[in-house]
């Protein structure tokens, strides 16, 4: 028995293609919040759990629909042919409401936050176990700290002068200091540093640095650009409104053919090939996912310097990729005559099975130990969402205001590194089934979410990429085996309602974490806190997990490489 592999990739368009928009929406609209609405981490954190309250009860809903729904193109490919079209004009017109904010803002320059001498976190506080230097400071003290070593209050008229230059005229993105813990009664000490041609940190009188540094344009300007915003959308709600209203359009129609679109692989894929299956849905998937990476490198979405771009050119782009993607799912998948095949060649391995295995109800109830291992994964899927999402949903925000690094290449690697863990994964899952997979893909998501816990601006990229890579490994060996899981107990009749339960548990934890972990950010004054969140409930899903005793099918070797993608049963 093989898997159609042009059949699952086809297939796999849609999921592309859903996976192409989250991964763009991840990344630059919790920027768009914070920094062009100017608004807290917590409230960014409950505007973009709204995608995950409406899924919460759209996603069953519309997974039962289809189910119900056939029409001549199947009972999935309308929903999503009309979601995703949807979805791709809304999507495009959002970042027409991004501009006009934008627009709105630009009036803000270094000379209007040096001459309103708004108050900044001092971005080191949490850094110095002492804590003697104060949390906040002024634009003007804390720019004369960095520039003179003391308040601006103690500088001459001329030293006040040559420091507001400085910050209006010479301060520019890559423009880089560090501080000094005091030794004994001596007093804390900033001083200005600089990165030469060859990536080498020298200090303004040419000496070698050895101490953390610091971006001083995020501590001295990003946070007053996010102040001038927030005062801006103040005295202008209706554009926030807007915004808000364009998003909720955008995610509505995101979420009438997600269901649809996940269970159509089962529904034309007979249940021994669905984890090989899955496997390449998820690459489909990864891959568009690192697509939009890449025009993410393209366009500079990362930088330091375009935390205030304008997002139309690359919301442009990931829309073109979307609608290509429709338009070859739309042509080229045969629903109805796929579907067909599936249920003949379903019906003959149900012949073939084992006399003692019960046979395949269209629908039925799950026995009490089924049902025990169902409510066990969800409630494991949920946890490990819970951790996750909080990293997918800030980490863009803390790339560049907490690692001053481009988050793309980051998350580039991550998903470079999943689709290299395909065929392993497979592998592994052929020689040891379902659970055990998921749970080497927890501790590795969980060791790699917790060892960055210790990274800091001044520590080397590579240890970043490659614990990032770990949680791209893990995560893919996660998600391989998981959906299968839920779907095996489903009746035939019954895999969009399944397919319902699995997202609904995800996104019941999507819905609560982005607040959660937001409003965990705002309590400390810091986003510290983002990835011991991320650890501790990726370790709480390892130990959910290891009491499920359904849903992990009997391995059986695989016949050839290519099968190995995801994993037989």
């Amino acid at each position: 028995m093989k898997l159609n592999y042009k059949r699952t990739i086809l297939v796999g368009f849609a999921f592309f293609l859903i996976s192409a928009f989250w991964q763009a929406y991840d990344t630059i609209v919790p920027l768009m919040l914070t920094n062009k609405f100017g608004l807290s981490q917590g409230w960014s954190g409950v505007i973009m759990s709204l995608d995950n309250v409406l899924a919460l009860f759209m996603l069953p809903l519309f997974g039962a629909l289809s189910d119900k729904k056939d029409t001549r193109l199947g009972k999935r490919t309308p929903f999503i042919l009309i979601g995703a079209a949807v979805a791709i004009v809304c999507f495009m017109g959002l970042t027409f409401a991004d501009n006009a904010q934008l627009h709105k803002i630009s009036e803000g320059t270094k000379e209007t936050y040096w001459s309103q001498n708004y108050t900044v976190e001092n971005r080191d506080y949490h850094n110095i176990t002492n804590n003697t230097v104060p949390e906040q400071y002024t634009v003007h003290d804390y720019a004369a700290e960095m520039y003179f070593g003391s308040d601006y209050d103690s500088l001459t008229a001329e030293q006040q002068r040559e420091v507001e230059d400085w910050y209006k005229h010479t301060l520019d993105y890559d423009t880089l200091y560090t501080y000094s813990k005091p030794a004994g009664d001596q007093a804390q000490s900033y001083r200005l540093c600089y990165k030469t041609a060859d990536k080498k940190v020298l200090y303004t009188d040419g000496t070698e640095v050895t101490a953390r540094t610091s971006n001083a344009y995020s501590a001295l300007v990003s946070d007053a650009e996010a102040q001038f915003a927030k005062q801006v959308t103040a005295a202008n709600w209706q554009v926030l409104v807007l915004f808000i209203a364009v998003l909720l359009v955008t995610l509505v129609a995101m979420a009438t053919f997600r269901s649809p679109a996940v269970a159509l692989m089962p529904d034309v894929t007979v249940k021994p090939l669905r984890s090989k299956a899955n496997a390449v849905i998820n690459l489909m998937g990864t891959a568009g996912g690192l697509l939009v990476l890449l025009l993410g490198k393209l366009f500079a979405t990362g930088d330091v310097k375009n935390q205030l771009m304008s997002y139309t050119g690359f919301v442009g782009a990931v829309c073109g990729i979307m609608l290509i993607a429709l338009v070859v799912f739309a042509f080229t998948v045969k629903e109805r005559r796929w579907n067909a095949d599936m249920l003949e060649a379903q019906a003959e391995l149900d012949k073939q099975s084992a006399p003692d295995e019960e046979p395949q109800a269209a629908h039925g109830k799950l026995s009490k130990g089924q049902l025990r291992s169902l409510i066990l994964i969800l409630a494991s899927v949920a946890l490990w969402f819970t951790g996750y999402n909080a990293i997918t949903s800030k980490y863009s925000v803390y790339a560049l205001n907490v690692l001053n690094k481009d988050y793309n290449t980051t998350l580039m690697i991550a998903q470079g590194a999943a689709i290299v863990a395909y065929v392993p994964v497979g592998l592994l899952a052929s020689k040891i089934g379902r659970k055990k997979c998921i749970l080497g893909g927890i501790a590795m998501l969980t060791g790699a979410f917790f060892g960055a816990i210790f990274i800091t601006a001044a520590s080397p990229s590579w240890l970043l990429w490659l614990l990032f890579a770990l949680a791209g490994i893990g995560w893919a060996t996660i998600n391989v085996n998981s959906f299968p899981m839920v779907v095996e107990m489903s009746k035939g009749g019954d895999i969009g309602k399944y397919t319902g339960f699995y997202y609904t548990a995800s996104m019941a934890a999507q819905v609560i974490t982005p607040i959660l972990s937001g409003a965990l950010m705002d309590a400390f004054g810091s986003m510290s806190v983002l990835f011991p969140y991320g650890a501790f409930f990726a370790a709480a899903s390892f130990v959910t997990m290891l009491f499920v005793r359904h849903g992990d099918s009997k391995p059986t070797a695989p016949k050839d490489k290519l099968e190995m993608l995801g994993g037989d049963d």
